[in-house]
């Protein structure tokens, strides 16, 4: 079992290193939260995966999952509502003719 939560650990930490790659190469607010929001979804849930495998059953693995489920929800809410406060604003998405 450690393996394979160590194999996941890992896997999401790749993911969350793309994620802060892409934050700093990709042009305006609404790729980055693209980009951002999925991948670093994907890396957090494999890093917590991995967590609970490696804790086994009991208090802590329960508390890893709440975490969990809780990101499930909550970061694609937050991708959303930046992206549309971005817009509100006046943000206007760069297009090849910006570059």
């Amino acid at each position: 079992m450690v393996i394979l939560a160590v194999g996941l650990i890992l896997f999401g930490v790749f993911f969350l290193v793309v994620a802060a790659i892409g934050t700093l190469r990709l042009p305006d607010v609404f790729t980055r939260s693209h980009a951002v929001s999925l991948t670093d979804s994907l890396g957090a849930i494999c890093v917590l995966a991995g967590l609970s495998i490696y804790q086994g059953f009991g208090i802590n693995m329960l508390k890893i999952l709440v975490v969990l489920v809780l990101l499930l929800l909550l970061n694609p809410v937050i991708a959303h509502a930046t992206v549309r406060a971005a817009y509100r604003a006046g943000v206007k998405p760069q297009t090849e003719e910006d570059q």
